[in-house]
């Protein structure tokens, strides 16, 4: 099994494309193109928010617009176990893969740690992902951010953290692991598990799932260090 989305269609290319968690943290776009029996894959670039291809995708099997495309396609859907897709390998006149490419070994095919995917097969993570899910089924970051700062800034022992200037890191770990832990009904959540969840929530840090929260609680120590 992977951590992936669900499959988008693109229209740029005759393809489908999906995000793959891949091992060390990074994620990934990944295309799959009708005619070629070669992946593309393109890896996230946590500085630039952008997709940075991939060593032996040939670009002009996968063009940048496609990648765009995927990437803007794929953007909020949470991520689930599920099966490996393949390319059309046995379809009629599709392209061979390279030798060079498929004699190196992909990201795509590195296996996820036991950790990873206990995380995102538990109940904590789909009630997390359920509750913050709007109609178009994608994952809300305004959803989440509100209700963390609505939480924050009512909890009388987050004005306790704030008032001796805990750090922003402490008390944003805090804020997320009580919330977590009421949403998904489970008071036993480690810190760990709660870097877990937020780890495939967040795969793009320029955007950052919890942007809105840390900006707020900067403004919080602010008030109270004037």
């Amino acid at each position: 099994m992977v951590i992936r989305t669900r499959l988008v269609e693109l229209s740029s290319l005759e393809a489908v494309a999906y995000r793959q968690k891949l091992r060390g943290g990074q994620a990934g776009v990944v295309i799959l193109r009708h005619d070629s029996a070669q992946p593309g894959l393109a890896l996230l670039n946590r500085h630039s928010g952008e997709a940075d291809l991939a060593a032996h995708t040939p670009a002009d099997l996968f063009p940048p617009e496609a990648f765009q495309e995927a990437l803007e396609l794929t953007a909020g859907l949470p991520y689930s176990s599920r099966g490996p897709v393949r390319s059309p390998a046995g379809v009629p006149g599709a392209a061979a893969v390279a030798p060079a490419a498929a004699a190196e070994t992909s990201p795509l095919d590195e296996e996820h740690s036991t950790e990873e995917l206990a995380t995102v097969n538990s109940a904590d993570y789909a009630a997390i992902v359920k509750a913050y899910t709007n109609k178009k089924g994608e994952l809300s970051y305004e959803l989440l951010n509100k209700a963390l700062i609505q939480a924050a800034r009512s909890n009388p022992y987050v004005a306790e953290m704030v008032a001796r200037h805990a750090p922003l890191e402490e008390i944003r770990d805090h804020v997320v692991k009580a919330n977590f832990e009421a949403v998904s009904g489970n008071r036993f959540l480690s810190v760990d598990e709660v870097h877990r969840i937020l780890e495939l929530l967040d795969d793009v840090s320029p955007r950052s799932v919890l942007r809105e929260l840390n900006e707020d609680l900067r403004k919080m120590l602010g008030e109270a260090g004037a």
